[in-house]
């Protein structure tokens, strides 16, 4: 069978990482290696300045005691010993969409799975106050599965995807939304008058696009976006070799 690595940024407690690898278990031969706490927001980090421990919880669920980027590492050079057939990663408490994608723990872990050259998805959930009903992203993080082992996508190439509350209206295939991104740093003081801050979301204005990902989830459906890590701005290239052809000033 085909061998699946299911990691996440919630920790391996967590009600979503257990149902996306129950759902996974009909796809390949599933083993769980995840952080042992909550690592939300921490992005593509990678723990160099300390030692990292893994334990064994059961049978195929282990935990790091860092991110997951981390755990993509340990899993597959102490756990697995090999390149795993698949990576996924989730299912997330939240939405990782268009730019937030750059500070998901959750979309780093298959950001990570390929970068290293393994096929790859990203799972989130829509956040409710209420109970989570993970059912209907298991299942089409298992559908999706299913497909890129039979039909991979290109090198270094992974997908995000994003499911609605509720009973999704299908799939789509999405492109990264953008938004206007202010943030709001509130400066407090502790009872000794201490100045502390808290980083927070001050606008959240997203750009209209009929194929974005935050389109395509507000309308009910599934967004499933290609993401790569090449960060080059291919269209720029022109105007960074005109710059690079200009005369130097001169230094004075």
């Amino acid at each position: 069978m085909p061998t699946i690595l299911v990691t996440n940024d919630d920790g391996y407690r967590s009600e979503g990482i257990v149902a996306l690898a129950d759902a996974l278990r009909a796809v390949g031969d599933v083993t769980i290696v995840a952080p042992i706490e909550e690592a939300s927001a921490i992005g593509h980090a990678l723990t160099l300045r300390r030692p990292l421990r893994l334990e064994k919880i059961s049978g195929s669920v282990y935990a790091v005691d860092g991110t997951p980027t981390d755990c993509v590492n340990v899993a597959i050079t102490h756990v697995f010993k090999r390149l795993p057939d698949l990576v996924v990663s989730g299912i997330n408490k939240g939405w990782n969409l268009g730019d937030d994608v750059t500070y998901s723990g959750t979309v780093a872990g298959a950001f990570e799975g390929a970068l290293l050259g393994v096929q790859s998805i990203a799972v989130s959930l829509r956040q409710t106050r209420g109970d989570y009903d993970f059912r209907p992203a298991a299942q089409a993080a298992a559908m999706l599965a299913g497909a890129l082992l039979s039909r991979p996508l290109p090198a270094r190439t992974f997908l995000n995807v994003n499911v609605p509350k509720g009973q999704p209206k299908g799939l789509r295939a999405t492109v990264q939304a953008k938004r206007n991104h202010i943030t709001s740093v509130a400066e407090r003081h502790d009872p000794k008058g201490r100045s502390y801050f808290w980083i927070e979301e001050g606008q959240n204005d997203w750009h209209p696009h009929d194929r974005s990902d935050y389109e395509m989830v507000r309308e009910g459906y599934i967004s499933v976006t290609p993401l790569h890590p090449d960060l080059t701005a291919h269209h720029a290239l022109r105007a960074v070799e005109e710059l690079c052809a200009e005369k130097p000033a001169e230094v004075r």
